[in-house]
């Protein structure tokens, strides 16, 4: 059996980022200074800039830890019983909460601002992000071994998705053009992106 010796180092950085969290939750992130980071995980100044020179960056990686807890690791496997609409709709919901939610959406906001200036390294960031399969390509690939799906890129399937649930459910809630989604609103643009998908992609016998 193996075992993993964590380093001074490693408790020190798992500090910072769970102060993060908690200052971020409390204060928001512009309220957050990286003295008040230090202050919280119980170490210096020196110590936060050794693990994050700055404080987007501990942003982004709250970003892709979020993402990866609530689009990689989260999602019912598929399902051979089940319609496909019903399954395809509670995926889709919990990429419109992920994207939609308070805390995800000002994490958002202070990178793509940081970032702003910089596209190469942003989208650097955001093919970091894509690089990693997704639940949702795992319920693809079995819906469509299944034979109940068929389509030659998996990619550009999810990323169609993609688009339909930020097009309404991330960027207008990013620049606060419109009013938080409710949860009838969510289960509506849901419907809506799966219906539109198995149009286009379930075999119909």
């Amino acid at each position: 059996m193996t075992s993993t010796t964590r380093t001074r180092s490693d408790v020190k950085r798992d500090a910072i980022i769970q102060a993060a969290k908690h200052a971020f939750q409390e204060f928001g992130v512009n309220g957050t200074s990286m003295d008040k980071l230090a202050e919280l995980a119980n170490v210096s100044k020196r110590t936060v800039y050794n693990h994050f020179s700055a404080k987007e960056e501990l942003v982004m990686h709250l970003i892709k830890e979020q993402w990866h807890t609530a689009l990689v690791d989260n999602g019912a496997p598929y399902d051979p019983t089940q319609a496909l609409a019903d399954q395809l709709i509670s995926m889709i919901l919990i990429d419109i909460n992920f994207m939609s939610g308070d805390e995800h959406l000002e994490l958002a906001r202070v990178a793509i601002g940081h970032f702003f200036y910089e596209p190469s390294r942003l989208k650097d960031e955001v093919a970091q992000l894509q690089a990693q399969e997704k639940a949702m390509h795992k319920w693809l690939r079995s819906a469509k071994k299944d034979n109940r799906m068929a389509f030659d890129d998996i990619d550009q399937v999810v990323e169609e998705m993609d688009s339909l649930v930020k097009g309404q459910c991330f960027w207008p809630q990013l620049f606060k053009l419109e009013d938080p989604l409710t949860e009838e609103r969510k289960m509506q643009i849901a419907k809506s992106a799966t219906a539109l998908i198995l149009s286009r992609y379930e075999v119909n016998e």
